[in-house]
C-alpha cells in the first residue's frame, strides 16, 4: 500500500480518498482510476519495474494499467474512481496513455484547496472534486424515481435483499428496466457498479471502526470476507484490512 498507517479517509459515492505518510509501492494494477497528490513533498511513478522514474507532484493513472510509486518523505492523497463514473470519465480523458503527470501549477492549486485549512477536510475535497476533478461536466438532473432510490439506499445499504434490482424498482415507482436506463442517465453509472462502491465504503467504514473482516463483509452485503477481498482487490489494489489500517477516522457523505 502506498500510505503508511496514519491519517485520514473521504469517501465520495463513487470513489474514495485517502491520505497520510507516503510510502513505496512494488508495481501493481487495479480496477479504479487512481489519482495521486503529493501534499507536501513530491513522488515518483512509472510504469513497471525497470521502466525510468518520473517526478512530479501529481499524477492520473488509467484503470488496470500496471504503475509503481514511490512517494517516501512526502504526505500523499490517493483517489481510487470507479472508471465508470462521472468522475472516473472526466480523469481518465486526461491520460492519453497510462499514466498522467499533472503540471506544477495545477498541482499547487489542487493543494491549496484540498489544504485550505492546514489538513485535508471533507468540505474542501467536495469542492475540489466538483469545481476541478469534474472538469466542468454538469451534474445530471436526477429522475424522481432515482432520487427515491437514493434516499432509500442510504437507509438500507447493510441490508442485502433490500437492494434487489426488483426491489428498487418499487421504491422507483418504475419497471426495472427503466430504472436501470433512468439512473444511468441521472448518476452517470450504472446501478451495479455504484451499489458496490458504496457497499465497499461501508465495510471499510465497519473495519475502520473496529469490526473483522467477516463482521465488515456481512454488514455490508457481501457473501463472507473472502467476498469483500476480491472485491477490495480488485477495485483498489489492496486488502480491506490494508485502507483500515492506513486511516485512523472516516467520514460519511
Amino acid at each position: 500500500m502506498l500510505i503508511a498507517p496514519s491519517s485520514g479517509a473521504f469517501p465520495w459515492p463513487t470513489a474514495m480518498f485517502v491520505w497520510g505518510e507516503g510510502d513505496a509501492s512494488s508495481e501493481h494494477r487495479h480496477h479504479s482510476v487512481q489519482l495521486i497528490l503529493a501534499l507536501t513533498g513530491s513522488l515518483r511513478i512509472r510504469r513497471s519495474e525497470g521502466a525510468a522514474w518520473h517526478s512530479c507532484d501529481a499524477a492520473l493513472v488509467r484503470a488496470d494499467a500496471p504503475h509503481e510509486v514511490d512517494a517516501r518523505g512526502a504526505t500523499v492523497l490517493i483517489g481510487f474512481v470507479e472508471p465508470e463514473s462521472r468522475l472516473g470519465a472526466a480523469l481518465a480523458e486526461r491520460i492519453p496513455l497510462d499514466i498522467a503527470h499533472i503540471p506544477a501549477d495545477e498541482a499547487a492549486r489542487w493543494r491549496g484547496v484540498v489544504c485550505a485549512g492546514g489538513l485535508p477536510g471533507d468540505a474542501e475535497i467536495r469542492r475540489w472534486i466538483e469545481a476541478d476533478l469534474h472538469d466542468g461536466r454538469p451534474q445530471p438532473t436526477l429522475h424522481p424515481g432515482v432520487r427515491r432510490v437514493l434516499r432509500y439506499v442510504r437507509n438500507h445499504l447493510h441490508e442485502r435483499d433490500a437492494l434487489s434490482l426488483n426491489a428498487l424498482a418499487v421504491v422507483a415507482g418504475l419497471s426495472p428496466s427503466r430504472l436501470m436506463h433512468a439512473f444511468t442517465a441521472s448518476m452517470g453509472i450504472a446501478l451495479r457498479p455504484y451499489l458496490l462502491w458504496l457497499r465497499l465504503q461501508l465495510a471499510c467504514s465497519e473495519l475502520m471502526g473496529g469490526a473483522s473482516a467477516t463482521e465488515a463483509a456481512l454488514y455490508a452485503g457481501f457473501a463472507d470476507a473472502a467476498h469483500l477481498s476480491r472485491t477490495c482487490r480488485r477495485m483498489l489494489g489492496t486488502a480491506p484490512t490494508v485502507i483500515a489500517a492506513s486511516t485512523a477516522r472516516c467520514t460519511t457523505g
